[in-house]
């Protein structure tokens, strides 16, 4: 049996040996062709992930602080991009819902390992109405509204069993009644005051390319890798 000595080398090793972007052929991306703002090149780039068999493209990492700095993050699902901002639901009530409440302030974070390319964001978040939760709740899957009506997200679950009852209760509802809603279920949307885009290069000379709010305009800088 190994040592904890011995599992650390192992490890590392394991790290070391893990190449980036193997066998992917990196598209080129010139900065000098992007838009004035950041939504259509994120568009762009999201159905090129999409197109590139990118497993679930539209999954992305949303970064959360409480109201004493401590940070957390997790992954949730994109469901829209707009001139309003980056769309995503939650609880109000979970960890990311309560810490919004306090924080608004969120980034997010999109990779496609297919491109060799990443999407960060920074903004602030703010809640939508009621109807617009409700119909983008409703324009998902049935299994989306008996997460939805599942509810206690974040809260301690006592065993499996209780997590199976409480599911199936939820799917039952889900589909007897398909127009239900949750009462705790948020609509989100990420007002974004900086976009960067990232493009790797196999010779390490990544493309870096950044949207930064400034008044009513966007204003383009590269950024050194």
């Amino acid at each position: 049996m190994k040592n904890a000595d011995e599992t650390s080398r192992d490890f590392r090793a394991l790290l070391h040996s893990l190449r980036v972007w193997d066998g992917v052929h990196l598209p080129v991306f010139d900065p000098q062709t992007a838009p004035a703002s950041p939504l259509p090149l994120f568009r762009a780039w999201l159905r090129e992930a999409a197109e590139a068999g990118q497993p679930e493209p539209h999954t992305m990492s949303l970064a959360t602080a409480d109201a004493d700095g401590r940070p957390s993050v997790r992954t949730v699902m994109l469901h829209d991009a707009d001139d309003d901002g980056w769309h995503f639901g939650t609880h109000a009530t979970s960890r990311k819902g309560r810490e919004l409440a306090a924080r608004p302030d969120a980034a997010l974070g999109f990779y496609w390992q297919a491109l060799g390319r990443q999407v960060r964001i920074e903004g602030q978040v703010s809640s939508g109405t009621p109807e617009a939760t409700a119909a983008d709740l409703h324009a998902r899957s049935t299994g989306a509204l008996a997460a939805a009506l599942t509810g206690r997200m974040s809260e301690v679950l006592s065993s499996r069993a209780e997590l199976a009852s409480a599911s199936q209760a939820a799917w039952s509802r889900a589909q007897a009644e398909p127009t239900a809603t949750a009462p705790t279920w948020t609509l989100y949307a990420l007002a974004a005051t900086e976009v960067e885009f990232f493009q790797g290069d196999g010779k390490r000379q990544h493309v870096r390319l950044r949207y930064r709010r400034e008044g009513g305009s966007w204003v383009r800088e590269l950024l050194w890798p």
